[in-house]
């Protein structure tokens, strides 16, 4: 329902800011500016940040053919785009960067399916990390492997350590385009206390199409009297919605009480699955603000005259018609890293208002921005699309709060217990003596952190990961809400 309204709002909207050019001049743009013309009038409509790119002013150009002779300056379509992206990471990326999550592809398909978990992948998730000592070279380390992949066929496992690909030193320079290759041979190495070292191993790595199940461990651990349940959940893919309220359900069932969410390695995606999880962990908010979206100048004023209900998004007790499996508690623990971004903090802030929220582990992106994927049609919608290209851009066009109206953390959510991920120390995932989880568990029991032990081992200078090198780029967005405003429009 709320999407089929912000359709019809959105449709009066899109109307009126459409005819800048179509009034004063019938002129079309021609097939060789097509693109082009798309990006422009895409962003001109939905972009974040529209009113403080000049080049994107609904007044800046008179007719079609003014903003023809603008787009004509412009060979390539990701160059047009980057232009008017506002102070865009590519052209600031020493910190001054304004935007730094929007982006555009050349085949929509693989967005698609890159959103919802599917991608061509080897199976390592990994970090990559500066060496000590150097700004420029680069070790990474395994964080866990996909199962069903062609890694989990390979001797490689997590807290393995890699350097170079096919030879050469993995570099702030390089590490793009080496390791974008379908296939390749990563470099061992061994940390020895004070530097790394070649062990002589190589992993043959093949990138094939991958389905990863963001649901990566869910099991009960039972301390004393306390059941505690925990979840890994490495992804907000709508596809796996059901699968995700079925472990609920068997958490649920075994009576838990506590629970630990590890999201250190959680880069983000749908809004609506965020909502969803937030409404697992609790139950007794249904119909409460969980978020709150606040769009472009134009857009955004628009709702607020006429449906600010359609700027909220609230807890629910239902995916799609079934009734959502929730443990009504009071107080959660989360794991996070300097890879938990979007999304993963959209949960953190939006609970923060109404129960308690334990962070532990490391501070995160900083993400508070979401996206809509915008496509080449009349409405920017999927249906309709113009045939003879597959661009599609993913623009910011929004920022999120919470209940409090609390969204400024661009500089990351702190955790409560800082436990960083040590190379020499990370354990195995899901088990009681990992650092991270076994800080939970010393808080939920009252027992203490085996600080001496957690804290011994390197913790290295974190550079990037995989998700973030990969489409999805820490992603939050809007699920189809594209599709709803074409619906509205027929």
């Amino acid at each position: 329902m709320k999407t089929i309204l912000k359709s019809v709002l959105l449709l009066f909207l899109l109307a009126f800011s459409l005819q800048s050019c179509e009034d004063q001049d019938d002129v079309e743009s021609p097939a060789a500016l097509q693109v082009n013309d798309f990006v422009w009038k895409g962003l001109n409509q939905f972009y974040l940040w529209q009113a403080d790119v000049p080049n994107l002013a609904d007044d800046r150009f008179n007719t079609q053919e003014a903003l023809n002779s603008f787009l004509r300056g412009y060979s390539k379509q990701e160059d047009l785009f980057q232009d008017l992206l506002n102070k865009p990471i590519s052209k600031y990326p020493k910190g001054q960067a304004i935007d730094r999550f929007s982006w555009i592809v050349d085949d929509y398909t693989v967005l698609e399916q890159e959103l919802q978990g599917t991608s061509k992948n080897d199976g390592v998730d990994f970090r990559l990390s500066y060496k000590p000592g150097s700004s420029t070279d680069l070790v990474g380390y395994v964080r866990y492997i996909i199962p069903n992949s062609d890694a989990s066929k390979k001797e490689i496992k997590r807290g393995d350590l890699f350097s170079g690909v096919n030879g050469t030193q993995l570099t702030v320079s390089n590490y793009q385009s080496l390791l974008a290759a379908d296939s390749y041979t990563l470099n061992m190495v061994s940390y020895n206390g004070t530097g790394f070292e070649s062990n002589g191993k190589t992993v043959s790595l093949v990138k094939t199409t991958l389905d990863e199940n963001p649901i990566f461990i869910n099991k009960v651990i039972t301390s004393g009297s306390h059941k505690i349940g925990y979840l890994m959940y490495n992804g907000f893919y709508g596809n796996y919605d059901t699968q995700l309220n079925a472990a609920f359900a068997e958490l649920k069932s075994q009576g838990i009480t506590d629970f630990v969410l590890d999201l250190r390695y959680n880069g983000g995606g749908s809004i609506q699955t965020a909502t969803r999880l937030a409404s697992m962990i609790t139950g007794q908010f249904t119909g409460k603000i969980f978020s709150k979206e606040k769009w472009n100048a134009k857009i955004n004023e628009y709702y607020e005259s006429e449906d600010p209900e359609s700027l909220n998004n609230k807890f629910v007790d239902k995916i799609d018609g079934t009734a959502i499996n929730s443990l009504n508690l009071t107080k959660i623990y989360i794991l996070t890293t300097s890879g938990t971004a979007s999304a993963s903090e959209l949960v953190i802030n939006g609970l923060v208002p109404y129960i308690s929220v334990i962070q532990i582990g490391e501070t995160t992106v900083g993400k508070n921005v979401g996206s809509v994927t915008l496509y080449d049609s009349p409405t920017f919608g999927k249906s309709n699309r113009n045939p003879n290209h597959k661009y599609a851009m993913q623009p910011l066009v929004l920022k999120i709060v919470n209940a409090a109206d609390f969204g400024e953390y661009t500089d990351g959510l702190k955790p409560t217990y800082e436990q960083l991920e040590r190379i020499s120390n990370l354990g195995v995932l899901g088990d009681s003596s990992e650092p991270l989880l076994n800080v939970a568990i010393s808080q939920i029991t009252g027992s203490g952190a085996k600080k001496a032990q957690n804290d011994k081992g390197v913790a290295l200078k974190s550079f990037t990961d995989v998700k973030a090198m990969s489409g999805m780029r820490n992603q939050m967005f809007i699920e189809k809400a594209p599709e709803g405003l074409l619906r509205a429009l027929k």
